[in-house]
Parts: C-alpha cells; structure tokens; sequence
C-alpha cells in the first residue's frame, strides 16, 4: 500500500533539501550568495547532525532547507527531517546514499498512535529520487513499521491469539499458506510449547507459514513469541516485567522479514514458525523442578521458570529441522545478558558457520544495521548439564547466560544444518531521531540484503 510521505511523482513544486557533512559546510557555503552564507553562520549552524535550517532567498523566503550531517555516522539521522519539516514537497539534493535518506527520514514519521491521536495528518513528502526502487523501500519501512507497531501493542490486546492472527493476515496478503496448532495437538506434538503456556488462559499456539516453490532452496525462519513473561512461578518483579509486552519482539521481526522477502518474491522456500505463548502464574503453570520431554525427545530439567523463551524455540527448532531447511534462522528477545555483553542496539549473532557471520557482517555494516558475533563456545555447555535429565534449561554459575542460552538452542538444531541465531532486544529505550522510544526492529535489512544476494528473484 502506498505510503503517505513518499511519492514518485516528479511534477509540481517542490523545495529542495541540502544534506551537509560538517566537513563539506564550508564547501557548501562558497555556492551560495553571501546573504545565504551569512544567514547560515549567524543561525550558528555547523551541520550538526539532525539540524534543519530555512534557507531564505534573495527575497526573504525560504528556498530550500539545510540538514545537517554531522560526521555521517548515524545512518538514522534524517529521521529527523520529518520531525522538523512543515508540510509540503521535497527533495534531496546533492551527493547522498538516497535510499537510505528516503528510509531514515520515513522512520522520522512513525508515530504508535493506536491508543492516542498525536500522529500527525500533516506530514511532509519527499519525492523519490529516480534511483530508488520504490516499491521495495516502502516493503523496507512496512517491515520496520511492522515491528514497531507489534512490540508497542500492549499484552492485553496482544495475546498468542492475536499473534498468530497477524501472522495468518501477512500469509493471506502474500498468498502463502498456514496452519496452526493448539490444544491437545499441540500438547502432544510440542510439549514444551505447551507447558509453557498452559498456565495462561489465553491457550498457546504454532502457527506454522509456507510460501515459494517447492523446488527451490529452504528457509526457515523461527520467532520467539511470548506475549507477556511475568517470568511464570520464577516470577519477575515488577520493574523486570515492566516492558515484556516486547517478549515477542523475535516473533515481531520473523514477521517482518518474512514480508521483505515475500513482497520481493525472491527464489526460495519460505517457512516461518512462530510458537504463540504467554508465560503466566496459575495453578496449571509449569513448576521449577519440572523435568519436561521436548519433541524432540531430549529432557529437560526447569531450573528457572523464566528462561522459557529458550524452551518453546527448542520445539520449533525441532520441527523445523525435521524438513532439513537449507537455512534455518531464529530471532529471540532471550537473554539479559547479551544487552549487558553489548547493549540494546547491538544485537547477538550466534553460529558456527563462519561463511555465513562474514557474509551477514559485511551487510549489516553496509546497511547500517549493526550486529556482533559471539561465541558457541563448547567448554560452557557443562553449565546447562542437569544430574535427573539430558539439560537444565538454566545455566548454572550465572556467567555467560547468551551464551549458555544459546548452546541450550543449539542442542535442538540438527547436526549439519546452516543456523544462525539472533539475540536481540527490540527496543529504543530513548528517543532519537528515526527512533522514537518504543519497539525496533534489529538485524532485518541486514538479513534481507544477504538473502536477496543468495535467493534472488
């Protein structure tokens, strides 16, 4: 669907907008007349990234707008012209990467206004430079938007339910083909899915997606999707459950990915598993203590409640391994300790395919979509070891919890299959510009410039 703030046609009025390295201000200044040269130093403008300034004619009215760069390192930063712009017509002019200006500044116009009206009705257009692929840009920023909007909506109105409806809605708007599994299915099926949820009234679900050729390679995308872990009977305080509405925030960016891809109609066989869970406290909840049977048959002793996450993506991992997918990826909001070792903007890249890190490295750096590879590192997986089953789902001595959680993962994924998983945390916990406090979406541009490289249409 076409998107309000972009638009391809060229005709009309429209003003331009100099972005401006801080570096290249100078340069800039000496082709402009010199009451533009003093307008701009007397406002004190010195490219500053995410300053706007009217740039006025020989008349007094503005002829265009300079956007300042800083030293161009924040790809984000022109998120801040749909914030600062008034409404009308624009374009960019100069020597810019022009898509990645055209999805910066449209992350500039998110607004999570479902629950209040402050988004604004008003918005600026920027006219798309010719070289931009319109159609795949606007699937670039529905996807952000996607995850965005999924990780804001608050559990009461995103239950597993709803999760998986709006996961049948993206299928139905590809033409891609689901089924879901919940009740005694699922509890015989995936039983660690199951006990999981089952303490929730809300029942949990797996809502399993296929879209492409048959023939073509397979991939396989897996996403954690608790709608809210009160940490079940290992339960939270309240400060640690304040923002797990975004539990399923791995949930959130399969999705999203999958529309990337499927709107691009790229060469592949895509399956997408999303196990649908709220990990709640009730008399039917699963117990410390537990020794649980996985689908795939390996046991597993509960030493915390809340290191669910892990348990529900062992059985999906389980049936996605059980196709032999020529790749097989999750993304999880699973561990604090991966935001301790890098923070929130830095997501974990776990795999043993040292191809694969460099290949997906070298795209997120060119997408600026950053991640961090760490280590499977064998010596820790004594610490997930139990002495009444195959694993505990916990890792004991409190050290390295991404990479236990990980391990833990990897336990569930068939010896030769091509994995890789992301720890992520799915959120902006403060504003700046193109990234206002709430839901993000991490990793996915990096991922579909690598994918679109190995599957293309």
């Amino acid at each position: 669907m076409p998107l309000p703030f972009f638009t391809a046609d060229r005709a009309g009025s429209t003003l331009p907008v100099w972005p401006v390295l801080a570096a290249d201000l100078e340069r800039w200044l000496t082709g402009r007349t010199q009451v533009q040269a003093r307008w701009v130093r007397a406002a004190g403008f010195t490219a500053q990234a995410g300053r706007v300034l009217a740039v006025p004619g020989e008349d007094g009215d503005c002829v265009g707008f300079l956007f300042g760069l800083g030293g161009g390192e924040d790809g984000f930063a022109y998120g801040a012209l749909a914030e600062a712009l008034p409404p009308g017509r624009y374009r960019f002019e100069g020597e810019i990467g022009a898509t990645r200006a055209a999805f910066g500044f449209a992350l500039g116009t998110y607004r999570f206004g479902r629950y209040r009206g402050d988004g604004r009705n008003d918005l600026p257009v920027l006219v798309l430079p010719e070289t931009v692929d319109a159609a795949e840009l606007e699937r670039a920023v529905e996807a952000a938007f996607l995850v965005r909007d999924l990780v804001n909506t608050p559990a009461n109105d995103l239950g597993p339910a709803e999760l998986v409806e709006a996961g049948l809605d993206l299928a139905r708007r590809h033409g891609a083909t689901a089924e879901v599994t919940r009740g005694e299915a699922l509890a015989r099926a995936f039983p660690l899915i199951h006990a999981v949820g089952r303490g929730s009234e809300r029942p949990p679900a797996l809502l399993d997606i296929h879209w492409g050729d048959v023939k073509a390679p397979t991939l396989t995308l897996v996403g954690k999707g608790v709608c809210f872990d009160s940490g079940g009977l290992d339960i939270k305080p309240s400060s640690g459950m304040a923002l797990m509405k975004k539990d399923m925030g791995g949930a959130a960016h399969v999705l999203a990915l999958a529309h990337r891809i499927m709107g691009a109609g790229l060469n592949v066989r895509l399956r997408v598993l999303v196990p649908a869970v709220e990990n709640s406290v009730s008399g039917a909840a699963f117990r410390p203590g537990d020794v649980l049977t996985s689908r795939k048959g390996v046991t597993v002793e509960i030493g915390n409640t809340d290191a669910e996450g892990r348990l529900i993506l062992a059985d999906a991992l389980t049936l996605a391994c059980e196709a032999k997918p020529d790749l097989l990826i999750d993304f999880a909001t699973l561990t604090g300790a991966a935001r301790v070792a890098l923070g929130p903007d830095l997501p974990a890249l776990f795999t043993d395919d040292d191809a694969l890190a460099a290949d997906l490295a070298r795209r997120a750096a060119a997408e600026a979509d950053p991640l961090w590879r760490l280590p499977l590192w064998a010596p820790y997986r004594q610490d997930i070891d139990s002495k009444v089953a195959d694993l505990n789902n916990a890792g004991a001595g409190g050290f390295a919890g991404a990479i236990t959680a990980a391990l833990f993962l990897q336990r569930f994924v068939a010896e030769g299959t091509r994995w890789a998983h992301l720890d992520i945390y799915s959120w902006n916990a403060k504003a700046r510009p193109g990234r206002p406090v709430g839901g993000e979406a991490q990793t996915i541009r990096a991922w579909f410039a690598l994918l679109r490289d190995l599957y293309p249409a």
